[in-house]
């Protein structure tokens, strides 16, 4: 298939990663598994057995009018440990690295479907300034308060500090895509330098 590149040219890009069915159930398992590696799960919390002291009965068992106790680290008790503690957890989902592939091509599909994908030859800037680079999306079409995901092969620098702090743009490598910030994207703008590189990884 032919992707048209803005300028009026056109590119050959490959029907396997830019012409795939969509599968919904397929992106949200990509989406939902992205989303779990990245928590933390450092949540940890000390059971009796984990809090220090308590090493021996404080009185006996019968005969001091108190109740019943073995341990000053109870969980009933002020210091004590907590009854159901929290541990670390491991929240990643398991997704095989052909899955992961297949629903980025679906993604990207998608994208080129519903005509939010820019093919441009590159993205430069004479020097780093958030009004040229402003310009320049512009006269992509894109709006101010579109969603922008920026993807070329190599970012670069002037380009990098120009939209790093542009609140709805986001520039990733081409070997750096993930699930979630395509979904997210209102408008991509990737380069010819990064469809190649992206057919490469993906092929």
């Amino acid at each position: 298939m032919e992707l048209a590149v803005n300028g009026g040219n056109k590119i050959n890009v490959s029907d396997e990663i830019f012409g795939r069915d969509f599968s919904e159930s397929l992106v949200h398992q990509a989406v939902t598994a992205y989303l779990a590696g990245g928590r933390s799960g450092t949540k940890a919390q000390k059971n009796r057995s984990a809090v220090s002291g308590g090493g021996r009965k404080p009185w006996r068992q019968k005969g001091t009018g108190n109740a019943r106790a073995g341990t000053i680290r109870s969980p009933i008790w002020r210091g004590g440990g907590v009854t159901f503690a929290a541990k670390p957890r491991d929240f990643s989902q398991k997704l095989n690295r052909k899955q992961y592939q297949s629903a980025l091509k679906v993604i990207l599909s998608e994208l080129v479907r519903q005509d939010r994908v820019v093919v441009v030859d590159e993205l430069s800037v004479a020097e780093p300034k958030t009004k040229a680079v402003q310009s320049v999306f512009t006269g992509l079409g894109i709006r101010q308060d579109d969603r922008c995901l920026v993807i070329d092969a190599e970012l670069h620098e002037n380009v990098y500090l120009s939209a790093r702090n542009m609140r709805n743009v986001q520039l990733l490598a081409a070997d750096r895509i993930d699930p979630v910030s395509l979904v997210n994207a209102d408008q991509v703008v990737i380069t010819r330098a990064a469809i190649e590189s992206i057919q490469e990884w993906l092929s």
